[in-house]
């Protein structure tokens, strides 16, 4: 049985991009549909927000002289792309999907309205979520869990390219032990990167679990979501 009826998954963009992380890469898109259908398959309703990065970061689009409100701009405007190639890829996986933005794109998807997002996943479809906030200044992280708690998720799963928290980055320590589980107050007493600042605050004053996993592995997403110990979870004091 499922531990968690309704999910958010964040993914990020570069996911979609394979070992270089840039553009599409056909067996990303494929393994990523693959682990949404699994979830699908387990009767879970589920959410996805997906980043940008494999083709711009707000971040660094400012470092190249442009204004910062409008790089983010065009950091929403390419997680809409990668959300209408995982719709694609998902779809042809059987499963219906539906792309909703929060920056408006009418010939492309549907404008973000919360009610409907919550219906299209109580009648099973999923919901993939563009346009970030619709804000400059927004992480996806922050989108993802203010949409977390709009829908009434039951858990953000954060796709990341290592199998957890740890006390330190595992790529340059061999040494650093992974967390099973932790606390909102023990992540910020041991200053654990967890999420950006914003999107960590709004889950714990929500009450709103975060699992952190890596979806590099095919099965661990619906793992998660079943509450079968993949990766660290942190959850209220």
């Amino acid at each position: 049985m499922a531990a968690y009826k309704r999910i958010l998954l964040k993914m990020s963009g570069e996911a979609l991009g394979g070992e270089s992380g840039r553009g599409f890469d056909k067996a990303a898109l494929q393994m990523a549909a693959g682990e949404i259908r699994d979830v699908c398959a387990a009767g879970i309703e589920l959410a996805v927000v997906v980043g940008a990065g494999n083709f711009v970061r707000g971040v660094e689009s400012a470092s190249l002289g442009i204004e910062r409100a409008t790089a983010d701009y065009m950091g929403m405007t390419a997680t809409l792309m990668n959300a209408m190639a995982l719709q694609s890829a998902v779809e042809a996986m059987g499963y219906s999907t539906r792309v909703l933005t929060a920056v408006q794109a009418d010939q492309l998807a549907e404008p973000y309205i919360r009610r409907r997002a919550m219906r299209h996943m109580e009648k099973g479809r999923v919901v993939i979520l563009a346009g970030g906030t619709g804000n400059p200044y927004c992480t996806t992280d922050t989108a993802a869990a203010l949409r977390a708690v709009e829908l009434d998720c039951k858990a953000v799963l954060k796709a990341t390219k290592v199998d957890g928290v740890y006390t330190a980055d595992p790529e340059e320590n061999p040494h650093a032990m992974r967390y099973d589980r932790l606390t909102f107050s023990q992540a910020i007493r041991e200053s654990l990167r967890i999420m950006d600042a914003t999107a960590f605050t709004m889950c714990r004053e929500n009450h709103m679990p975060i699992v952190v996993f890596s979806m590099r592995i095919p099965g661990n997403t619906i793992k998660a979501a079943k509450g079968q110990g993949i990766g660290t979870t942190v959850e209220g004091d």
